[in-house]
């Protein structure tokens, strides 16, 4: 398994990519119970091809627990959600792959880190724990190996505190925040025109929902920048996405994102067309590499654009959006 788990963070073609996934796909077919159950019931064509490999809804990851036989769960990730809402579970037998490929696809991305400050304004999320989220930013911020990198969760002005002192290192500012508490800080007008700004989620029943846009609009204008940039991420996911001014997600070499008919799981959509999201993340190589979202999305220039989410679906943590 490791040398899959290491040729899986060395995908640089489509072929590449392609023997990776049918490897993952017969591995989680034998070594699954709950997806290898799934496929006995959908009984579809065993794959040739990656892009006929069958996705797990997602919902699954509220109801069953997803891990290989004979794996011990190392850590356990919980969606981040509203009272009373059944939280969606990932057990996982090996934290290490998580922290392989967040951390290389932030410096992809967003560049290095021992060259940044990054504050996180993320209170929703250390609240109710066990977050992905939180495991990710922590570890970033103790890779800038900077003083002022931490959390500002009730301060907003010891965070800009923190952050004018930032400006004096000459280094990259970066500010992780969930959408709510950003909007919150955006009513202040405080001067955020050299910080880059990552959006991390919904409003947790704080504030009236808005389109991504509306959101991004309300802090640009707010901040005084020229974009707000999104992660898009979920605990089912050892993997995330990133995009900046274009709005457009970009996804590491061991990702990838297909899209189906609203009204048939099985049928795949062409490009610049709205259909549902379905998420391949090899890293997810102990529970289930192939995802069946409830997020809507379309495919510009081979990156994706999410769209919103299916009517009636669960509000998530991590990528809450509402259909334009």
């Amino acid at each position: 398994m490791q040398a899959l788990i290491d040729r899986i963070f060395s995908i640089q073609t489509e072929s590449d990519f392609n023997l990776c996934a049918l490897e993952v796909y017969r591995f989680q077919k034998e070594h699954v119970p709950v997806y290898k159950t799934f496929l006995e019931l959908i009984n579809r064509p065993e794959p040739t091809h990656y892009s006929e490999i069958p996705h797990l809804p997602i919902a699954f990851f509220k109801t069953h627990q997803i891990i290989a036989e004979g794996r011990s769960v190392q850590q356990i990730f919980k969606s981040s959600g509203t009272t009373g809402m059944v939280r969606s579970t990932h057990y996982v037998a090996d934290v290490s792959i998580y922290e392989r490929s967040f951390v290389p696809t932030y410096g992809q991305f967003l560049g290095k880190l021992e060259e940044q400050i990054i504050f996180a304004l993320l209170p929703n999320y250390v609240s109710q724990g066990e977050s992905s989220l939180v495991y990710m930013v922590d570890k970033l911020i103790e890779k800038t190996g900077d003083s002022l990198s931490g959390y500002y969760l009730d301060s907003p002005g010891t965070l800009l505190a923190a952050i004018s002192e930032g400006r004096k290192t000459g280094k990259k500012l970066v500010l992780f925040g969930v959408s709510y508490a950003l909007l919150d800080l955006a009513e202040m007008q405080p001067d955020l025109h050299d910080v880059t700004v990552i959006e991390t989620g919904g409003m947790k029943g704080k504030r009236k929902e808005m389109t991504k846009d509306e959101m991004h609009r309300e802090l640009v204008t707010g901040f005084g920048c020229e974009y707000i940039a999104s992660e898009y991420g979920m605990c089912e996911l050892l993997s995330q996405a990133y995009s900046d001014r274009n709005g457009v997600f970009e996804l590491p070499s061991w990702m990838k994102i297909s899209l189906r008919e609203v009204n048939d799981p099985f049928g795949l959509v062409g490009p610049d067309k709205t259909g549902g999201v379905n998420v391949m993340d090899l890293a997810n190589i102990y529970s289930c590499a192939f995802i069946e979202t409830q997020d809507l999305g379309r495919i510009e220039q081979g990156k994706l654009r999410l769209m919103g989410r299916f009517d009636h679906s669960d509000i998530r943590g991590c990528n809450l959006l509402v259909a334009e």
